[in-house]
């Protein structure tokens, strides 16, 4: 186990869940990147948009390793991305470590 990752890991989930006033999970953290890569502040979203909000985030989050690439927004502003190469099959444990190190690189770009 990479002690340091997993201490960069609970530092930015303590940071974030400080500055929300409630505490954050990693799903959480993925709406939020959703929320702020659709750029539209405060609107209210059904069920489904939820979802594609979340997949706004992980399509965000994978762009940097060549999975997604960003293709432009449509008619209402949501930006949408086409499947670059296939995500690779991983464990469990294994999505979740790279989905971490993902959120962890997109929180110390936006800084």
């Amino acid at each position: 186990m990479d002690f340091e990752f997993e201490k960069k890991w609970r530092d930015l989930l303590e940071e974030v869940s400080r500055n929300m006033d409630e505490p954050l999970d990693m799903q959480s953290l993925i709406f939020m990147i959703g929320v702020q890569e659709l750029n539209q502040g405060f609107v209210k979203l059904s069920k489904d948009q939820k979802l594609d909000v979340m997949h706004i985030a992980i399509c965000t989050l994978m762009e940097p390793y060549g999975f997604y690439e960003y293709t432009g927004h449509d008619d209402d502003a949501w930006p949408h991305f086409k499947l670059v190469k296939e995500l690779p099959v991983l464990k469990p444990n294994e999505q979740e470590t790279f989905m971490k190190k993902a959120i962890l690189e997109y929180f110390d770009k936006e800084k």
